[in-house]
């Protein structure tokens, strides 16, 4: 009786402590999968506006406020925009003073949270930028998917996806320069985001189920009389474009991919934003364990995730925490006649075009010129 009561409960406590790896898994797993729709990555530290000036703001002393670049500054219900650091500005061993370009949504006060992200830009086309646009609806399998077209002269259109926490507004910062060499832009928002049909199990798939909304911006842009396209997408919008140019039934039509910090090794992103999340390093197994039965997909290692058919330009960088820069390396160095990688350092996740706007344009000039 004594050894069947010793069993049962070593069975209890078994079947106990499995319940409890499988909350701890799915809960740790909601760092990358239930990511709210713009919501700030984990890895963005909250800073303290210590004042402000004339053209200067005082932040917490931090590696992200002493970032070269241009970035914005989200808080509650406010906006703004932040230049270089300004290193002749006197300041404290614990603050760093930066150029405060603009207030674009509230007021900056003293005392104020903050965190730094790579959107410039708040609104749309029209009252961000002064660009003519018109609100679309692209019909996607799960509902119209909200879009933003930019009309320009060419036949050769551009479709912008954003990726792990940002919106539709990150694409604002090339949308200038795109305009300015006539090229019609379609921004996308895809499942999850605001005003988009959520996904049916409320999950986000790292681009493995989302790249077919991008499809369907795709079908949209080619029915419009797009002959060819140009897919830019950031982060999982950059793992989107890639698996669109691989298995889209139209990917003939696409001449041309951008990837800004693409997320190619699904296993250490997924790590990376649990543990942003204060995930002990013992419970990361069971995050990425979690995630991959929730989701359905085989989260790997992506050694080569999907071989470029087309001219690829890559901007990335090692200071990436989010997505690591060595797959992106391996997929530079076994595609060399299609793949340019633009190196770029001192940048966060999907923030290359933040850490140096003028180069990052340049580059973006001398890879479209021959796909216009």
């Amino acid at each position: 009786m004594r050894t069947v009561k010793a069993a049962a409960t070593a069975v209890t406590v078994a079947l106990a402590a499995g319940a409890a790896s499988v909350a701890v898994g799915r809960f740790a797993s909601d760092a990358a999968l239930k990511a709210p729709p713009g919501g700030p990555l984990p890895t963005e530290p909250r800073l303290t506006v210590h004042a402000t000036a004339a053209g200067r703001v005082t932040l917490t002393r931090a590696l992200a406020t002493r970032r070269p670049g241009r970035y914005g500054l989200a808080g509650d219900g406010t906006h703004a925009v932040v230049g270089q650091v300004l290193a002749s500005a006197p300041h404290t061993a614990d603050t760093v003073v930066r150029r405060l370009e603009r207030v674009t949504r509230g007021a900056l006060e003293p005392g104020a949270r903050v965190r730094l992200t790579p959107n410039i830009h708040v609104g749309d086309p029209g009252s961000a930028l002064g660009l003519t646009h018109t609100d679309v609806h692209i019909p996607g399998e799960l509902g119209p998917l909200p879009a933003w077209f930019v009309p320009g002269g060419r036949d050769t259109w551009v479709i912008t996806v954003h990726g792990l926490g940002t919106t539709r507004e990150l694409p604002l910062n090339v949308m200038g320069f795109l305009h300015r060499h006539h090229f019609p832009v379609l921004d996308l928002a895809y499942r999850g985001d605001a005003r988009a049909p959520a996904a049916p199990d409320g999950l986000g798939h790292l681009g493995e189920t989302e790249w077919r909304d991008l499809d369907a911006a795709l079908h949209h842009a080619v029915d419009r009389g797009a002959r060819r396209v140009i897919l830019h997408g950031w982060s999982t919008g950059a793992t989107m474009a890639l698996r669109t140019a691989a298995h889209s039934p139209l990917r003939d039509r696409i001449c041309g991919l951008v990837l800004d910090s693409p997320v190619l090794d699904w296993e250490t992103t997924l790590r990376a934003l649990a543990t942003a999340r204060r995930t002990p390093g013992a419970l990361l197994p069971l995050a990425v364990r979690a995630a991959q039965g929730r989701t359905g997909h085989r989260i790997h290692h992506a050694t080569d995730p999907v071989a470029p058919r087309v001219p690829v330009l890559i901007f990335h960088g090692p200071d990436d925490t989010i997505a690591p820069w060595a797959p992106t390396r391996r997929l530079a160095a076994r595609h060399p006649n299609l793949v340019s990688l633009h190196p770029v350092r001192e940048a966060p996740h999907g923030a290359m075009w933040n850490a140096n706007p003028e180069a990052y344009e340049e580059a973006l000039r001398r890879f479209l010129t021959p796909l216009m």
